[in-house]
């Protein structure tokens, strides 16, 4: 399945006020989920499995690091949860980082919210307005829109991937 998302991210600061406008929002709760992203080195993008309880998937990725909602150009092939694609994978490529967290899971109409808990990194939230096919641009604006509502000054969007934040921390003296 291909799409294209415009997404961003940011440390989370007040779960209170991001849950109340959450409720007044709608927001249609999926679930819990506990993932573990192994990201892959390729030449171009990135490569990663996801194992989760709720999601499972190969996610193929290009997206600059930008302190902005910005593009990310998705493929992804759902996978059966206890799939051996992971150990397979590792006997071809070299992994790269691994992302730890717990996922809390919401949608507005096309837009998924994730309130994350990473492991050794903290809590962040992360918004993915999803195109389904539709208009990128519609896409664009209701990431800017929703990082209005939930709060999130432009100032406070982190560029990097989890998997760049994990690699920065284990490389740190």
């Amino acid at each position: 399945m291909r799409r294209v998302n415009f997404e961003f991210k940011a440390h989370l600061k007040n779960e209170a006020r991001l849950r109340a406008t959450l409720v007044q929002l709608g927001a249609r709760r999926v679930g819990t989920d506990h993932q573990v992203d192994t990201y892959f080195r390729v030449p171009r993008g990135r490569l990663k499995i996801r194992e989760g309880n709720l999601e499972n998937a190969l996610i193929y990725y290009r997206r600059s690091n930008q302190t902005r909602p910005r593009r990310s150009d998705v493929e992804m092939v759902p996978l059966a949860k206890g799939n051996a694609l992971r150990a397979l994978l590792t006997e071809w490529l070299e992994p790269w980082s691994v992302v730890e967290k717990r996922r809390q899971i919401y949608f507005v109409s096309n837009v998924k919210i994730h309130l994350d808990r990473v492991k050794g990194l903290g809590e962040f939230v992360e918004v993915e307005a999803i195109s389904h096919g539709q208009d990128p641009q519609k896409a664009r604006r209701q990431a800017a829109k929703f990082r209005r509502l939930l709060g999130i000054a432009h100032s406070g969007i982190i560029g990097q991937s989890y998997a760049d934040l994990v690699r920065e921390r284990s490389v740190r003296p």
